[in-house]
């Protein structure tokens, strides 16, 4: 970005800072040596996405990712302001459960698979001799072979699951959220109605309180799912008739304090939400520390129980408690149904015709978030399954209703089959169409059909972006209708799909059978590819920043639903320019153009908001290839709706934004009134020359998302923009390929 092979880092540390030119360095000691015009500096973050190879880890977070979009995927809407808290508890409700779902997927395979059916079975336990401890043929009676004794010493893998999720995101918030706004430079916090966007507000980017009380209330959750896990199959054997009086008692006890445990976790995931119009440093520290060390407490006490001796407990058939991935599936469901309603609710007081979906599109994604859980839990249940038995019918397997689940996944994959072949009639249509647009854009030189064919193909291509909305819409419903009926069909049947449909016409019980094998089998694929994709993402780094392309969007946003989710990187990025612009402009008196390509506009919007007036109006901003309305207006109405940008473009000194017909991210701004013209330029030239020229006497390539500085539209919005700023300030030096603006990322 910098044009220059010597660079000095002028601040920051090794996960994100401030980079200038080598001969830059000092330019401020230097005010009258400025013949070589404005001084560009580069701010870096890829670290904090794309940084070492533990963030591959990070994929096994992706659920807890997506749920945490829905929550900021909210419409716009004013005078709401119940609703619109309705909205967030809904969503960190749905957050919640697939933390429970994460967890019980770690039981049903440590618990049941392993310690239950394969450690009780004598053909299982054979094939695996590192069970032959818990087996009671196997170890001869053996002090661990007791059921109980068994199912505490499983319980410590799920229970480590759960601490290692609460260490990471303590430790993430340490490495990334834990930079305070610049406070102190800011003006006062305006009114709900003035800002038009939260991203203006002091606390917005400082989420510390809610993340704290979120992380204590999943860590809590996670253990109580272990806890009742283990004993409620001791509290069913325990009212059997015939055992030690005093254990149903302790049974009660045990399940009435799980009950009220839960009951307290929900109390602290509804209570509050985020703190935005001030900088919240309360810590609720008892809370945060004796609600998970609670649920710790009970969680041993639950073990111990469960390890008492009970004579003639055997462990046959699965563990108790296969309702409760049922449970969970219509939690989610109605989850996702009420939020649908709520967010129409929004989108009616104050319709946005650009928002995806109309308005929809957090209950959308929401739902994806818990199909994608169900899918990686099922997957793994039945992956371990089917290693602990081998090609023999030994144990049970995993609940009916993870094979159900695992059954509609062809289903949905033959309709994304079908989605797949409209978008590419799609684009066949769009590429014909845009034929004529090509011609006119580069009139007198079309003569070469295949020439014309590729940039034709190219912007029809970008222009499918558009098409998202309706792409996500369409699996959504799908993924819960067929979630609804697998739901069903587990319990009506207490049998897979292929039992269920033994006795039926021949086509079905064909179909059924044929779902069912071909589900499994995907999800065993799926589960291969997720897992080579992540070891190929932990030791290469191009693959890394690949997968970091997913975190630029995914994590940008505070973790307002989910402590697990990834940690948002824009919590350390966005003080980062905040600070940096604020105390250069006032130690110099200078002013500068922030300069965003992709992502980086995002930030530099973000950063810019977060300024006082006076800097603001001291601050020009440069876009190109910038997907602040094109992807954030749209998905993120709330946001970075047309009021919001709106009232960006007054705020700032001035602001020009550059994008391409070719480009699937980046877009126009498309501000409302008489502003369109004023920030959008219109779209640029790409190819740059259709044909061989004196300038480019090879041919030019179609640069589509990318080289949008290789543009000469790009230096002379520059030297526009500085001119504005301060006349006096000498023209960029001309050079084959333009340095950077003075601030930029």
């Amino acid at each position: 970005m910098l044009n220059d092979p010597r660079t000095v880092r002028i601040t920051g540390d090794d996960i994100a800072a401030v980079f200038r030119r080598a001969d830059d360095a000092d330019a401020e000691t230097r005010p009258g040596d400025r013949r070589d015009g404005p001084v560009p500096e580069a701010y870096v973050w890829c670290n904090l996405t794309s940084g070492n190879g533990t963030r591959a880890l990070w994929l096994l977070l992706l659920p807890f990712m997506v749920v945490n979009l829905a929550h900021w995927m909210r419409p716009t809407a004013r005078g709401r302001r119940r609703t619109i808290r309705l909205y967030g508890l809904l969503v960190r409700l749905a957050g919640l459960s697939l933390t429970v779902l994460l967890v019980a997927a770690a039981c049903e395979v440590a618990l049941d698979l392993a310690a239950w059916q394969c450690a009780g079975t004598r053909a299982c336990a054979d094939r695996h001799s590192w069970l032959g401890f818990l087996s009671p043929t196997v170890s001869d009676g053996g002090w661990w072979s007791l059921p109980g004794r068994r199912l505490a010493l499983a319980a410590v893998v799920p229970t480590a699951l759960t601490v290692l999720l609460w260490y990471l995101s303590l430790r993430t918030w340490s490495a990334y959220e834990s930079q305070q706004p610049p406070g102190g430079v800011r003006g006062p916090e305006p009114d709900d109605e003035g800002t038009r966007t939260a991203l203006g507000r002091p606390g917005f980017w400082y989420g510390r309180r809610l993340v704290a009380r979120l992380r204590a209330a999943h860590t809590a959750a996670g253990l109580l799912t272990v806890a009742a896990a283990v004993g409620s199959a001791a509290a069913r054997q325990d009212r059997e008739p015939g055992g030690p009086a005093l254990l149903p008692v302790l049974g009660l006890l045990l399940e009435g304090a799980l009950v009220i445990g839960a009951v307290v976790v929900v109390w602290v995931v509804c209570r509050r939400g985020r703190t935005e119009r001030r900088l919240d440093d309360a810590s609720d520290a008892r809370l945060v520390r004796h609600l998970p060390l609670s649920a710790l407490a009970l969680l041993a006490v639950t073990l111990l129980y469960a390890g008492w001796e009970r004579p003639g407990w055997e462990s046959a058939g699965r563990l108790p408690g296969d309702a409760t991935f049922g449970a969970i599936a219509l939690v989610q469901g109605l989850l996702v149904i009420v939020l649908a309603v709520v967010a129409h609710l929004l989108h009616r007081t104050d319709p946005d015709r650009r928002a995806s979906m109309r308005g929809l599109a957090g209950p959308a994604v929401a739902m994806l978030a818990c199909a994608l859980g169900g899918v990686m839990s099922g997957g793994v249940a039945q992956r371990v399954s089917d290693w602990l038995d081998g090609t023999g019918a030994s144990i049970p397997g995993p609940p009916v209703l993870l094979t159900w689940q695992a059954s509609v996944i062809p289903p949905l994959l033959v309709l994304l089959l079908v989605l797949g072949c409209w978008l590419a009639r799609r684009a066949w249509q769009l590429a014909r169409a845009e034929r004529a647009g090509v011609e006119s854009d580069y009139p007198g030189e079309t003569g070469d059909p295949g020439r014309t064919r590729r940039i034709a193909y190219a912007r029809a291509m970008a222009a499918l972006t558009d098409r998202g909305p309706r792409i996500v819409a369409v699996t959504s419903t799908a993924t819960l209708l067929l979630g609804a009926g697998a739901l069903f069909g587990a319990l009506a049947t207490d049998r897979t799909p292929g039992e269920a449909a033994r006795g039926t016409y021949d086509v079905v019980h064909g179909a059924a059978e044929t779902a069912q094998a071909l589900g499994s089998w995907l999800i065993g694929l799926g589960f291969i590819l997720f897992v080579t994709w992540g070891r190929r993402a932990y030791k290469d780094a191009s693959a890394r920043r690949t997968i970091g392309i997913l975190w630029d969007v995914g994590t940008f946003w505070p973790r307002a639903a989910h402590p697990f989710a990834p940690p948002c990187y824009a919590e350390r990025a966005v003080p980062d320019l905040t600070w940096r612009i604020a105390t250069w402009t006032a130690s110099t008196g200078g002013r500068l153009v922030i300069s965003g390509h992709s992502q980086g506009s995002v930030l530099a919007a973000a950063a810019a908001w977060q300024l006082d007036p006076a800097t603001r109006k001291r601050v020009a901003l440069l876009t190109y290839g910038s997907p602040l309305e094109r992807l954030y207006g749209r998905w993120f109405p709330a946001h970075f709706g047309p009021d919001a940008l709106g009232r960006l473009h007054e705020e700032v000194d001035c602001w020009r934004n550059l994008y391409r017909l070719t480009d699937p991210i980046g877009g126009p701004m498309r501000l409302p009134g008489d502003c369109g013209p004023a920030v959008d330029r219109a779209a640029l030239k790409d190819p740059l020359a259709y044909g061989r020229t004196g300038t480019h006497p090879l041919p030019a390539p179609i640069l589509g998302h990318s080289e949008y500085q290789a543009d000469p539209a790009f230096a002379e919005e520059r030297h526009r923009l500085l001119t504005r700023l301060h006349p006096n300030v000498p023209s960029p030096r001309t050079t084959e390929q333009p340095p950077a603006p003075p601030a930029g990322s």
